[in-house]
């Protein structure tokens, strides 16, 4: 499976789009295994700041 990700653009909203197996329940757990690291790197950095 692999991910895309279209540049942000003013006009519209930053988009993706799955290739490979159509298995829903794949993607999502893929989906929430990004939020979860992007989750984990904002914290991250709000840490840094506040120091």
């Amino acid at each position: 499976m692999s991910f895309h990700f279209t540049a942000p653009q003013p006009d519209r909203e930053p988009s993706f789009s799955f290739t490979g197996p159509e298995d829903v329940e794949e993607q999502l757990q893929a989906i929430a295994d990004m939020a979860h690291e992007i989750l984990r790197l904002v914290a991250e950095v709000r840490r840094q700041i506040s120091n």
